[in-house]
């Protein structure tokens, strides 16, 4: 046991202390920075510094790749997918994987098409009715992972399969069906943007939930001891992140302003970073993505967490997939096909969600598919061939995942260290 010097206190709260004051000011919150990076915790860092670099050469390339216009475009179509991404992030915390999210978007666009247009629903039962059925391919993939032991590889693979024979069924001889143009759907994946001061207030809303949320965690954590940011830095990133993000959105309303589809897809991140982070469901996806046995040793309802990320998986992914429908105001045979599934499932390794399970965030599906929309609207840009777009995207996740793997190992060594 330890024993107490001459100030009365004993050297391992000297230490709790000193690690307290250490935090404390810009100072610290860099020096805490540089620890997490030593040991492996690289966050978003790589993608960030990838995203700059991407930005760069195609802005030196073409100055028309950061105009407004060209931005304005890539949010538009970042947002399909990346909703699609949101749910293979869920599965991949698990160190699952879901092969058959395009198949099942493109049959929930082949579903609205032909119920509103060709069987006279309301658009919105027949959304209603195409997230359902996201809903029941996601229970039936749970049901036989958890009572079968089927690994998802193999199941979802049938899917594939199985969705996109349903899909070409559906849609009969015809093949393609138009949605009505100036619908509110077709607008909204279309046309419908922002007013400029919702862009600036829902940024500003931003900013303080990014403060308020880091004040509530520091003060947890003084409570229980432990080292913690100042209010002044917490403050400082807060207002550096409000001004970046208001900076973008003035640039953009300079063009046509943010896209509602975007912000759709943003409002989802953030919740489910929330669900992710700040709940009980949250706590036990980590444990279980870290160790499946471990966490149903310690009470954690193992059959349950993965039910609801096959179900959370397959619902984003019909939602992804009307969208898309909305975007071309049509319900096609290729629909979800292409490199739906290939896009979405990099976006979220290339944003940072680990392969091996057990750590991943929401906001890695909104960077991952940012990269990626980035290639292709830049090679598009410069009239060069889809072949080079591959290509680049295969490079980018090949070394995506090989600094997962070294950050990854860096970890088990601090932590043995």
């Amino acid at each position: 046991m330890s024993t107490a010097n001459g100030n009365g206190t004993t050297p391992l709260l000297d230490r709790r202390d000193e690690r307290v004051r250490h935090a404390e000011g810009i100072g610290g919150a860099i020096s805490a920075f540089i620890d997490r990076v030593r040991s492996g915790d690289l966050g978003s860092l790589p993608v960030i510094v990838g995203l700059v670099i991407i930005w760069t050469v195609f802005q030196t390339l073409n100055p028309v790749f950061l105009a407004p216009n060209n931005l304005v475009n890539l949010l538009f179509d970042c947002s399909t997918v990346g909703i699609i991404s949101l749910g293979i992030v869920c599965i991949l915390m698990l160190g699952e994987i879901d092969l058959s999210v395009g198949s099942v978007s493109g049959f929930a666009s082949a579903m609205v098409g032909v119920l509103w247009v060709n069987q006279g629903w309301p658009v919105g039962l027949a959304i209603l009715a195409a997230m359902f059925f996201g809903a029941l391919i996601g229970l039936l993939y749970a049901f036989l992972f958890n009572k079968f032991g089927m690994p998802s590889f193999v199941s979802t693979l049938a899917g594939l399969l199985a969705v996109l024979g349903l899909q070409l069924y559906f849609l009969g001889s015809t093949g393609s069906i138009n949605l009505p143009y100036g619908s509110a759907l077709v607008n909204f994946g279309q046309t419908l943007v922002m007013p400029d001061w919702v862009a600036y207030a829902l940024v500003a809303l931003a900013g303080l939930a990014i403060f308020m949320t880091g004040y509530r965690t520091a003060a947890r954590r003084r409570e229980a001891g432990l080292s913690a940011p100042s209010i002044g830095g917490l403050a400082l990133k807060a207002l550096l992140v409000t001004v970046v993000l208001e900076g973008v959105a003035v640039y953009l309303n300079t063009d046509r302003g943010v896209p509602w589809m975007f912000g759709l897809f943003v409002s989802l991140a953030i919740g489910m970073n929330y669900a992710l982070t700040r709940t009980r469901w949250g706590r036990m996806m980590h444990a279980v993505g870290g160790n499946r046995e471990a966490a149903r040793r310690a009470g954690i309802n193992v059959r349950f967490i993965y039910t609801t990320a096959f179900v959370a998986c397959s619902v984003l992914a019909a939602t992804g997939g009307i969208l898309a429908a909305a975007r071309l105001a049509s319900s096609s045979q290729q629909a979800g096909t292409g490199d739906v599934n290939l896009n979405a499932i990099a976006a979220a390794v290339i944003g940072g969600t680990s392969l091996f399970g057990g750590r991943g965030s929401a906001y890695s599906a909104l960077l991952g598919i940012i990269v990626i929309q980035s290639i292709a609207s830049g090679l598009t840009l410069l009239d060069l061939s889809s072949s080079l777009r591959y290509m680049i995207t295969g490079a980018v996740l090949a070394i995506a995942v090989i600094v997962d793997s070294l950050a990854r190992r860096s970890r088990v060594s601090h932590g043995r260290a």
